[in-house]
């Protein structure tokens, strides 16, 4: 009963400090200018990874797999994943730099590879810029952080972090 009751309040522990950390990472993207959706999913995202940590920790306190064998499978599943979705991770780490330097903001004025416009959407993937002409040109966020992208909107924002 002891042992049950450890557990709950382990449980309880880890759960209090993942929301914790998951609000403090909610408020550093929304004054980022994240869009909703985007919170949304790194919310979402984060409280799965905390639900695999706990069930990866329950079963290795309750002696039904050993941490050995657990690792070994992990560690094999999250290559597989990792090379599997290379291209998704890429854009995804990018569109978070991009959010967390805050080079790019919703309603920018933007010029990459050809197409000027305002930024419509900031998505985790991609980034979504309407031309003057009206059409949306869908840009992955790992180009936009390689490759030369103007902002014609954030000159003084971005001046002002670069003299810190």
């Amino acid at each position: 009963m002891i042992f049950i009751g450890e557990l709950a309040a382990s449980i309880a522990a880890s759960w209090l400090i993942s929301e914790i950390l998951i609000r403090l990472i909610t408020r550093g993207a929304k004054r980022a200018g994240a869009s909703a959706d985007l919170i949304r999913s790194v919310r979402e995202g984060l409280s799965i990874l905390w639900g695999v940590f706990v069930a990866v920790w329950l079963v290795s306190v309750t002696g039904i797999g050993s941490m050995f064998s657990f690792l070994t499978l992990s560690g094999i599943v999250g290559l597989a994943i990792s090379l599997a979705l290379q291209n998704t991770l890429t854009n995804i780490i990018s569109g978070i730099l991009i959010l967390s330097d805050g080079v790019l903001r919703l309603h920018d004025s933007v010029e990459y590879g050809g197409v000027r416009g305002r930024a419509v959407k900031i998505g985790l993937r991609a980034t979504w810029v309407k031309t003057d002409s009206g059409d949306i040109a869908i840009i992955s966020n790992n180009y936009l952080a390689n490759g030369p992208l103007v902002n014609f909107t954030a000159r003084e924002r971005l001046e002002r972090k670069l003299r810190l």
